[in-house]
């Protein structure tokens, strides 16, 4: 029985080139692509894909948010990140928000046929390089959490929301304050943390080691 996908990619180069070759194989049936996700959360409930493969840097709401608002509304479906994106802040945001697996868009082919089906016979699909990043930070003594620790309640809230990918606009949604002091929140939280951005600030919450610099 073939594998029932969707594509939420907003380069038509991309995703024609793909949508492409799961029509040209006669394991999958490509129901349909979106360039918008806003439009793709109102129709995937109708399609119900068994796979979905997903860009993050998409118009209106990122991947990220696309995967944590239509996970509850298709639980059986897997949500696969096809994106350029390979920092520790985007990878652990996307699989917080419920993405089973995290792929680069310079995987081949048969390398994405081959995640699709992994992924929809119960695996988790990454491609190499993020793999590695994510078994550093599990095998990785815990640091000392005495920085952790200087965080107030409200902090240690906004940091988690900085960490599972939320804007600074969806953090004040969610907590009930202003945007101006969501910032002031997250300046402190840097002051503390002796960190310069939200990636560092995450990686520090999720114990996962700095990238080292680019040689």
């Amino acid at each position: 029985m073939s594998i029932r996908t969707v594509i939420i990619e907003d380069d038509p180069g991309t995703s024609g080139i793909i949508a492409g070759w799961l029509r040209a194989s006669a394991d999958f049936e490509h129901l349909q692509s979106f360039a918008h996700p806003v439009a793709a959360l109102r129709e995937v409930a109708t399609l119900r894909p068994d796979v979905a493969l997903v860009d993050i840097n998409l118009p209106g709401i990122s991947g990220i948010e696309f995967v944590r608002e239509a996970k509850p509304l298709l639980p059986a479906t897997q949500f696969v990140m096809l994106t350029v994106y390979r920092d520790v802040e985007h990878i652990f945001s996307a699989l917080s928000a419920g993405a089973t697996g995290y792929l680069l868009k310079s995987t081949l082919r048969d390398q994405l046929f081959a995640a699709i089906k992994d992924v929809h016979d119960g695996g988790s699909p990454m491609s190499g390089d993020v793999a590695r990043m994510v078994v550093r930070s599990f095998c990785r003594p815990a640091p000392a959490r005495h920085e952790l620790a200087e965080l107030s309640e409200r902090e240690r809230e906004v940091l988690q929301l900085l960490a599972t990918g939320y804007l600074y606009k969806e953090i004040a949604d969610q907590l009930g304050i202003g945007v101006n002091t969501v910032s002031t929140y997250v300046r402190r939280i840097y002051e503390k943390l002796h960190v310069r951005s939200r990636a560092q600030a995450v990686a520090k919450l999720l114990n996962v080691p700095p990238e080292p610099p680019p040689a």
